[in-house]
């Protein structure tokens, strides 16, 4: 059983994950996920034991001086709960429970069925997994950012994408995957990246998925600086491929094939989504709240492995069968079995 006795009782809370690595195109995923604990101020409540799932060899230690003391810091996946004193404008808090960490290295059904044993104890009702990938898709044009599930029922209801992808996977698929067997609801956003700058950060790409988790969840997300870091990458890209004749030809020829592609989908419901963001964003930034309890104790969310805890079973999940999950390659992407590095990116898992 998983004690948490210094988390109080969330508040509709769903849980929003990202892992660095493989899903992860121009580190776009595990940025979202960090600006959502910046911005309301997380505090971490737990930590995986990095032993159990992390190849030193491959994801290294790293070692820092603080006040003349070397410490180390030792890859891991870490939980965080922060409290949207105000998620949606209309009074209502909700709480989100946020995981942040690597790809693990080994041992993925025990991660799995760990991060799900936190889940079924704090009463998530929905698990939401943030991935991004390598696409044939222009800079110049908003991020395709793709909501996909295994669930039908799911599918239907949140206007989501219902998996059919075969091939090879990360560590999205499989958490969403174990998802399902354990009867827990789950989704997984994609952003697409373009495959020509594929460097970190990408705060473009990080931002629509911040927008596409607000209409997901139906809350408002204080952004900070993120549009105008947008922006600015937006811009440098620009100057980039204006200097190299090749690349600005290519990129006009997916611009084209962009927007002949999409022409059909400008539609009226598309036109309303982004006006109804714009009258949310009009009426102010939301006030969040981290930390434990409400927002009017301001008290913060720790961790407590004492006796005594709240008592809850956790309801074990059963472990994801092997073989792939179902899901669709990337929108203009060149498929999901691109190695690392290359023009190709990973999958669009579900």
């Amino acid at each position: 059983m998983i004690e948490l006795e210094g988390v109080p009782e969330l508040v509709d809370p769903v849980m929003v994950a990202a892992f660095e690595g493989w899903n992860d195109a121009g580190d776009a995923a595990s940025a979202a996920v960090a600006h959502l604990e910046r911005e309301w101020k997380g505090e971490v409540f737990a930590a995986l034991d990095a032993e159990d799932y992390y190849d030193f060899q491959v994801n290294r230690p790293q070692v820092w001086l603080e006040g003349g003391v070397r410490r180390i810091t030792w890859p891991t996946t870490r939980l965080s709960v922060v409290r949207i004193g105000d998620a949606d404008g209309r009074g209502r808090a909700r709480d989100l429970v946020l995981v942040r960490g690597i790809e693990p290295s080994m041992r993925w059904r025990s991660f799995c069925n760990e991060i799900l044993g936190f889940a079924h104890e704090l009463g998530v009702e929905m698990v939401v997994v943030l991935g991004a990938l390598l696409g044939d898709t222009p800079h110049t044009r908003p991020v395709p950012v793709t909501g996909v599930t295994s669930d039908p029922d799911l599918a239907r209801t949140m206007d989501l994408e219902e998996s059919r992808y075969e091939g090879p996977t990360g560590i999205v698929g499989i958490l969403q995957e174990a998802c399902g067997h354990a009867g827990v609801p789950a989704v997984s956003l994609w952003a697409a990246v373009p495959h020509y700058v594929s460097q970190p950060p990408n705060p473009k790409a990080t931002l629509a998925l911040l927008n596409r988790l607000e209409d997901l969840l139906d809350v408002r997300i204080p952004l900070g600086e993120l549009p105008e870091d947008a922006r600015a990458w937006q811009l440098g890209v620009d100057q980039l491929a204006a200097e190299d004749n090749e690349v600005a030809e290519y990129v006009q020829s997916l611009e084209e094939a962009r927007d002949t592609a999409e022409l059909p989908e400008a539609s009226g419901e598309a036109i309303a989504k982004e006006f109804e963001r714009y009258l949310r964003r009009r009426d102010g930034q939301p006030g969040g709240h981290a930390g434990g309890g409400t927002a009017a104790e301001g008290g913060t969310y720790l961790r407590d492995t004492s006796a005594g805890g709240r008592t809850r079973p956790a309801r074990s999940p059963e472990p994801p069968e092997d073989g792939p999950e179902g899901g669709s390659g990337a929108e203009g992407g060149n498929g999901p079995e691109g190695e690392d590095g290359g023009a190709e990116g990973p999958e669009r898992d579900g």
